[in-house]
């Protein structure tokens, strides 16, 4: 019989020596008056007064001995024991005995193979189509269709800055708008000061490939760049310190009124007063006529003896002052004009 790897080790059938049976339960296997050791008792039939006897629970074996579950007697009559021989020992497959032909087509499944056990080596020629899933192939995020045909973009397109909106802002949270190009969502936004200093955006939100939104709240003052990187590693920076975080103008001179004056008394100097402003300009309303107003850094005056009025009349504008930065402050102010009596009159 062919076999596979060691040869088997392998027993004829045997039938033993008759055995005479006394007050014992122990007797010796013999064939032939030559002792033979069954593998186990399951590898014997055993008839007992022409019954069979159950391996283990009737029997065991010891060597080449029989051992009854209790002691016989003279009376009792051991028909036969047949030795079944010894049960296969194929042994260990040795390296390199089994040949493609031993194999059935078919006969090697999936779950006989490890998980990453079919290494590049292995893999001969191409693989076709039909073992693998349509679109499981994807080349820069863009999934592949099998058997079509298309153009797949290798460029590695890295995103642009072109603007901010507004591009100065106080150090409270302040929402910027940034314009530019090749935005992915959703992008990492950072704030980066002259000393090389970053601040990560607050929240971004992704409007589109060319608009993106970060909320910042810088407390320094200051000149910062502004750096997106895209979810793929792709990244701009700003060129320049393009955002600007700078304190508003702030009023020292109170809104509200500025004097009464008498309507036909020039007036020396009046002054407003406001920190960080560099020009102030009357953008609602208008200062009395024959006044003038004077633009300053810092401050502004008005000057001069009114026209505009006979009697008593009150003026109301707004003056906004602007720094540096375009970043501008507004506040109303009034001027009352007032007349005496004209004319006279004796009393006797």
């Amino acid at each position: 019989m062919a076999y596979i790897g060691k040869q088997p080790l392998i027993g004829n059938f045997i039938k033993l020596d008759a055995i005479t049976t006394s007050a014992t339960a122990t007797y010796n296997l013999l064939n032939d008056s030559v002792a033979v050791s069954p593998q186990s008792p399951n590898n014997c039939i055993v008839s007992l007064n022409g019954v069979i006897q159950a391996p283990t629970d009737a029997y065991t074996i010891s060597g080449s001995q029989i051992i009854f579950d209790s002691a016989l007697t003279a009376s009792d009559t051991i028909d036969f024991i047949l030795v079944l021989g010894d049960v296969l020992d194929v042994g260990t497959v040795s390296d390199d005995t089994i040949t493609t032909a031993k194999i059935q087509d078919s006969a090697v499944t999936t779950a006989k193979i490890n998980d990453l056990a079919v290494t590049d080596g292995k893999l001969a020629g191409s693989i076709s189509n039909a073992k693998l899933a349509n679109s499981s192939i994807t080349i820069n995020s863009q999934a592949i269709a099998l058997g079509g045909s298309g153009t797949i973009d290798v460029t590695d397109t890295k995103p642009t800055i072109s603007s901010l909106t507004p591009s100065v802002i106080t150090n409270s949270a302040t929402a910027v708008v940034i314009a530019g190009t090749g935005f992915v969502s959703i992008p990492i936004v950072e704030a980066i000061n002259t000393s090389g200093a970053i601040t990560p955006a607050d929240s971004v939100s992704f409007t589109s490939a060319t608009s993106i939104t970060a909320t910042f709240t810088l407390p320094v003052d200051g000149t910062y760049y502004i750096r997106v990187e895209n979810n793929s590693g792709d990244a701009v920076r700003t060129s320049t310190a393009a955002l600007t975080v700078s304190d508003e103008p702030t009023w020292v001179t109170a809104s509200g009124s500025l004097g009464t004056f008498a309507g036909g008394s020039a007036i020396s100097t009046i002054t407003l007063t406001c920190t960080d402003a560099t020009s102030f300009a009357v953008t609602s309303g208008a200062v009395t006529a024959g006044l003038t107003f004077t633009t300053g850094v810092g401050s502004a005056t008005i000057t001069g003896t009114q026209t505009a009025h006979t009697s008593a009349a009150t003026d109301s504008f707004t003056v906004t002052a602007t720094d540096a930065e375009g970043q501008t402050a507004a506040r109303a102010f009034t001027i009352t004009w007032s007349f005496g009596a004209t004319g006279g009159a004796q009393f006797n």
